[in-house]
């Protein structure tokens, strides 16, 4: 494992860099396969105690929020209640995208609309999740 926790990644200048294609989209797999396993907290066991995740999804369950989760109990609390609305969730990787301290998970989903996950690191964690539905 590289520095940090997160296999395949390299550090220049304090900062992530996913430099391997395969590690990269080997993270975006296991991330699919814990949301198709509905297994909320190995999803989370990425996320840092402050993340920030923005999600038109988050505006819909928990409109209170208004689409802008704070911290992850929060987000636990989201997701769980999002599953729970949403028995037949599925995802299916369609491509990854990498960058510094950042990668782009692009998957349908069950309702076979395609989703970005731009997933922003601090070291090991995510601390910043911005979710974007395609628009037809």
């Amino acid at each position: 494992m590289a520095p940090g926790g997160v296999i395949g990644a390299r550090w220049a200048l304090g900062t992530l860099c996913f430099v391997d294609a395969s590690d990269s989209i080997r993270f975006a797999n296991e991330w699919i396969a814990h949301w198709n396993a509905r297994d909320v907290e190995a999803v989370l066991s990425h996320f840092a105690d402050d993340v920030v995740f923005t999600s038109p999804t988050a505006l819909r369950f928990v409109p209170e929020s208004g689409g802008i989760v704070h911290g992850k109990d929060a987000l636990r609390s989201y997701w769980t209640v999002a599953l729970n609305g949403i028995p037949d969730l599925h995802f299916e990787l369609v491509a990854t995208y990498v960058g510094i301290d950042i990668i782009v998970i692009n998957y349908r989903n069950q309702r076979g609309v395609l989703v970005n996950e731009v997933l922003t690191f601090r070291g090991e964690l995510i601390v910043a999740g911005f979710a974007s539905h395609l628009i037809d």
